[in-house]
């Protein structure tokens, strides 16, 4: 909920739309009925989206393409690694880099020494080398499912996406996006890395810690928790849409001044 509001308020504080994309790359770990929880919590928590919901499972074609379009410029190497194969390693440490005899069981990003900055909206000045943070990602899985690298780099220039405002665990991963968003010569995009939501002992506030679900009954309250964790003054309790537009504007002061 802390992503969903940060990046709704950014996109209406700078005059935007805001787009609902599914991450649903993994056909298996996606729960029946899980996507339509989720449309149901936005529309109750007056988070209205513009335009169509982009599945990205039914975007194979233009992963597809785009994969093809690294492989011609000699962006990418096959490997036949498994995870245990560099077990105890932050990073896949580029085993199979020049060796074409390898079996193609996944295709990763060739990477170099570059090093990737950019001015974040929440975290300020960011600056990484790419061999020391991500390294050679994979973009093709021996699934021959596509990563979340790739499809969203992909997903981000076709949407035409000019801001991006998502939780700080994120920050990493943007490194390889701005990697991938310049090998395909495409625009620049502006980040904005959210503080994320904690529980008592410290650990994210997610289905992996069984952190309860947000509920329609509990909508104002959750709002107003929300704001406060995004650093925005708290606003009167009630409907979710007049809550918004409180929100929104001290959002747009703070970060679209201009508009």
């Amino acid at each position: 909920m802390v992503a969903a509001v940060g990046s709704w308020l950014d996109a209406r504080a700078h005059k935007g739309r805001w787009l609902l994309r599914i991450d649903d790359l993994d056909p298996p770990r996606v729960k029946s009925g899980a996507v339509d929880a989720i449309l149901r919590t936005l529309e109750a928590y007056g988070l209205h989206w513009d335009g169509p919901v982009v599945h990205q499972s039914s975007r194979n074609d233009a992963y597809n393409d785009a994969l093809r379009h690294l492989m011609r410029k000699g962006k990418t190497y096959f490997c036949q690694c498994s995870r245990k194969d560099w077990a105890g390693q932050a990073i896949y440490p580029g085993t199979c880099r020049g060796h074409a005899e390898v079996t193609q069981r996944l295709i990763r990003l060739l990477t170099d020494d570059a090093q990737i900055e950019w001015q974040d909206a929440g975290l300020g000045a960011c600056r990484f080398q790419v061999k020391d943070v991500m390294g050679d990602v994979v973009l093709r899985n021996a699934h021959e499912l596509f990563s979340y690298h790739l499809a969203n780099v992909v997903d981000d220039m076709e949407m035409g996406i000019t801001h991006v405002v998502r939780g700080e665990d994120l920050e990493e991963a943007t490194v390889a996006h701005l990697y991938l968003q310049a090998a395909f010569e495409g625009p620049v995009i502006q980040y904005h890395h959210l503080a994320l939501a904690l529980d008592e002992q410290g650990f994210k506030l997610s289905k992996q810690t069984k952190a309860p679900a947000v509920t329609a009954e509990q909508r104002a309250e959750v709002l107003h928790e929300v704001f406060i964790h995004l650093g925005l003054p708290a606003v009167e309790l009630g409907e979710p849409e007049e809550m918004l537009q409180s929100a929104l504007i001290s959002w747009r002061s703070r970060y679209a001044p201009t508009f």
